[in-house]
C-alpha cells in the first residue's frame, strides 16, 4: 500500500491554513506532517486540531525541524515568509506548493530557480475552475482579437492586502500573451478624473474589496453591439485547498521543476 503524502502547512491558523487542515484530514492519501505558525502565535505547542482538521501534530515555529522528512509544504502566506520557507525547502529537498500572491518580478525569479532542485507549483489561484478559466480566456482572446476592449474586474474580502489580485493579474497576462502584448506595457490599473478616450490596446483592471467575498473574477470583452464576459466565482476556500493537494500529488510523481496549475491539470499545450 502506498504511503500517504506527508504534508506541512504554513500559516496554519490563517484563513487558508484552517481550510487546508480540514482538507488534509478529509484526504485518505495525505497526512499532516507539520503545522507552522509565526513566533508568538497563541497556537504554538497546541495540537493542530485546535485550529482545524483532526491531527494531534503540534503547531510549531521551528521551520527546519517541521519540514524534516516531509513530502511537501503548502504555503498561502505572505511573500517574505514564503521565500524563507522556499529556501529551507530547497535545502531539505521538500517540494513546495505556493498560493501566496504579491511577489515582485525578482521574487518570482527566485521561485522559478528553486525548480532546479525541488518540485515547485506556483499559482496565484489553485482552483481547478479558475485554471480552466485561464484556458477559456486564451481561446476567447485569440478569437476576439480585434474590436473588443478588455477589462478585468475582481472582488475579494475586506482583509485582502494586495490589489489587483494575483488571479486577476494572471488573467491579464494570459489575455495579453494570446494577443501578442506585454501586460506590463498595456495594463491600466484604475481610472479617475478626465482620462480621455480609452486606448484600444490597453487591458483595464478594476478592484472591489468588501465583506467576506471569497473571490470573484470577470474578464469582459466589450465590442460594438455585443459583450462577452467570462466569470469565475469562488464560494468556499476549500476549492483552493483541494487544488493545492492535487498539486502535491502531482509533484510526488513529477520530480524537480517549475510548474503551475496548468501543468497539474494537463492543460499545457
Amino acid at each position: 500500500m502506498k504511503s500517504p503524502l506527508k504534508i506541512v502547512i504554513a500559516g496554519s491558523a490563517g484563513r487558508m491554513g484552517q481550510v487546508l487542515l480540514d482538507a488534509v484530514s478529509q484526504s485518505p492519501d495525505c497526512v499532516l506532517h507539520g503545522a507552522l505558525e509565526r513566533a508568538g502565535s497563541i497556537y504554538l505547542g497546541r495540537p493542530a486540531s485546535a485550529i482545524g482538521g483532526d491531527s494531534d501534530v503540534l503547531v510549531s515555529d521551528d521551520i527546519a525541524a517541521t519540514l524534516a522528512g516531509a513530502d511537501a509544504l503548502i504555503d498561502f502566506t505572505r511573500p517574505e515568509g514564503t521565500l524563507t520557507h522556499l529556501a529551507l525547502c530547497r535545502q531539505l529537498g521538500v517540494n513546495i506548493i505556493i498560493g501566496t500572491t504579491g511577489f515582485s518580478a525578482v521574487q518570482k525569479q527566485a521561485i522559478s530557480e528553486a525548480g532546479q532542485d525541488i518540485g515547485v507549483v506556483f499559482a496565484p489561484n489553485m482552483s481547478v475552475g479558475v485554471n480552466l478559466t485561464f484556458k477559456l480566456l486564451e481561446i476567447a482572446a485569440k478569437v476576439l482579437n480585434e474590436g473588443y476592449d478588455i477589462e478585468v474586474i475582481e472582488a475579494h474580502h475586506r482583509h485582502k492586502v494586495d490589489a489587483p489580485s494575483g488571479t486577476a493579474l494572471r488573467m491579464g497576462e494570459v489575455v495579453a500573451a494570446a494577443l501578442g502584448r506585454d501586460l506590463s506595457e498595456c495594463a491600466v490599473y484604475g481610472r479617475e478624473g478626465v482620462t480621455g478616450e480609452r486606448d484600444p490596446s490597453t487591458i483595464g483592471f478594476a478592484t472591489v474589496r468588501g465583506g467576506d467575498i471569497v473571490g470573484d473574477h470577470t474578464v469582459m470583452f466589450a465590442g460594438i453591439g455585443e459583450r462577452v464576459e467570462i466569470t469565475h466565482k469562488a464560494s468556499s476556500r476549500m476549492t483552493f485547498a483541494q487544488g493545492a493537494l492535487r498539486a502535491a500529488r502531482f509533484l510526488a510523481s513529477s520530480g524537480a521543476g517549475d510548474y503551475d496549475m496548468q501543468d497539474v491539470l494537463g492543460l499545457r499545450d
